[in-house]
């Protein structure tokens, strides 16, 4: 298995653009002839061009993409788009070139231009947060179904329109893949959709050429620190979804300090959230019950307005993302009675969020949870929620990222230590790193916080697993925290295929509990 982007979803009858209006709208500097050119497509990658496309040749960490510019030709790419570098790297391959000082700062509203996204008659829904996003994604669209509204997604997980999905490469895909993904929604007649956006995405551009109507906040925890100097600085980079150019309202969890700030910083309109009984918000969330099969709870807001239902979901903070999705889609001009109507109909929330908390047990045997938390909030609040129902021992088997924030792994070694009763420590995506050191990483952060806990080291995520269940029986429980819906191992620059989930669920079998 290789690193090759997966296939985008992209509009089947593209309504083609002039090239010299292209070039007129964004004032660009043009090399060669592009009369009577038409553009149809816009493409960061020359391995993904189509007829038609438009290429984006920006730098990349070994290359320029310019450098690229004749495969592009090859493949059907009717001009190069680029900066200044990049035109002399272009100039001998055959395309007309249009200049601009950055490209990839270009790129959002370059793909609005030629896929005509103002003219998308879709509700728009974007989420942001450490943790809980794909889920709040996942939320909205199984609501979003039951209400009888076509819609469509992008995460973390994977890109989908209806039933028609493709994986996903990034949270949030580039821009021309964004842009092109609504314009094969606006084809199905797709009318609201849920985007997961993280930090990453608002600095990088790959949301640019969208303005939101509804943006949500779930919280702020210690994570992508190797991409942000410092807290405060990962914070302003998710506040920037928070401003005018980029969204209309915005919905925010308040349960955290952080989450109160972005209420004062916020430059839209805002509703608020919160878990807290002592902290005032619009919105309160409170949970009824908590079992290994579903969490209930009730959401009121000002007004009287009251609500009451489960999600077929692992704590607390599923009903959290849940109220989130719910106060969301109220602020975007849903009707509350309407969702409570449906919720009620179909016994709770109906959707299924691919590795999130996912149980992958059966009736027998020990509870098996895969879930997708890499940072250290995520161990707590899942360890935590499946302590609750857990009358046995809790073991849990977890790796960490390589070439990724470091800072973070003594901490998700304590706060395993201290959650579960055993603690198995494998490789997970070592990437470029000696995978040794980043479990001796997280086997030093769990000794140092409980010294007597029973630790296990077994590099092979599958003997791991296996492992582990063996010393599992009735009554107890395995969170297998990192790997998620992903169908990867990555080492040293190779996609090994591995998912978490099949083999946990053959191992199940193997071991004669079923799945």
């Amino acid at each position: 298995m290789t690193g090759s982007p997966p296939a985008a979803l992209r509009p089947q009858h593209p309504s083609p653009r002039s090239l010299h209006g292209l070039a007129e709208t964004f004032d660009l500097e043009v090399h060669g002839d592009i009369d009577d050119l038409e553009v149809t497509g816009v493409v960061l990658a020359s391995s993904a061009v189509r007829p038609g496309d438009l290429y984006v040749g920006v730098p990349g960490r070994n290359a320029h993409g310019a450098s690229f510019a004749a495969a592009a030709l090859d493949a059907g790419a009717v001009a190069v788009l680029t900066d200044a570098a990049g035109a002399e790297l272009a100039a001998g391959a055959g395309l007309p070139v249009l200049v601009t000082p950055d490209a990839r700062a270009a790129l959002g509203e370059v793909a609005a231009w030629i896929h005509r996204t103002a003219d998308n008659p879709a509700t728009l829904f974007a989420v942001t947060g450490t943790n809980g996003k794909t889920s709040v994604v996942y939320l909205l669209y199984g609501i979003l179904r039951q209400l009888g509204v076509v819609a469509g997604l992008t995460s973390t997980a994977e890109r989908r329109i209806g039933d028609e999905a493709v994986t996903s490469s990034l949270t949030t895909p580039e821009a021309s893949e964004l842009h092109a993904l609504l314009a094969r929604m606006r084809e199905v007649d797709v009318r609201a959709v849920g985007v997961e956006v993280s930090a990453q995405a608002l600095s990088r551009h790959r949301v640019d050429g969208l303005v939101f109507d509804v943006v949500g906040f779930t919280n702020l925890t210690h994570d992508h620190l190797d991409d942000y100097a410092s807290m405060d600085v990962y914070f302003e980079a998710k506040r920037e979804l928070f401003q005018p150019e980029r969204s209309r309202r915005g919905v925010v969890t308040i349960d955290s300090e952080w989450g109160r700030r972005l209420v004062a910083e916020s430059r839209i309109p805002v509703t608020t959230l919160s878990t807290d009984p002592d902290v005032a918000a619009d919105w309160r969330l409170t949970v009824l019950e908590e079992t290994a099969t579903h969490t209930s709870f009730v959401l009121e807001g000002t007004g009287g307005r009251r609500l009451e239902t489960l999600v077929p979901l692992l704590g607390w903070y599923m009903a959290a993302n849940a109220a989130l999705a719910i106060v969301m889609l109220v602020e975007s001009g849903y009707d509350l009675e309407q969702i409570a109507h449906v919720l009620e109909r179909d016994g709770g929330v109906d959707a299924y969020i691919p590795g999130r908390a996912e149980r992958i047990s059966g009736d027998r045997g020990p509870l098996v949870y895969i879930d997708y938390g890499h940072s250290p909030d995520a161990f707590l609040q899942t360890l935590g929620a499946i302590r609750r129902f857990t009358t046995g021992k809790l073991i849990m088997l977890f790796g960490a990222d390589g070439d990724r924030d470091t800072t973070k792994r003594a901490e998700m070694g304590a706060i395993a230590a201290r959650g579960a009763d055993v603690v198995v420590i494998t490789d997970f995506h070592p990437r470029w790193e000696d995978p040794a050191a980043i479990r001796a990483a997280l086997i030093a952060g769990a000794r140092a916080a409980v010294p007597e806990r029973e630790i296990h080291e077994i590099p092979d995520p599958r003997a791991a697993f296996r492992a582990a269940l063996e010393l599992a029986g009735e009554g107890d429980a395995i969170l297998y925290a990192g790997p998620g819906h992903e169908d990867y191992h990555e080492v040293k620059g190779v996609k090994i295929p591995y998912s978490a989930r099949d083999d946990a669920k053959q191992a199940l079998r193997e071991a004669g509990w079923g799945a």
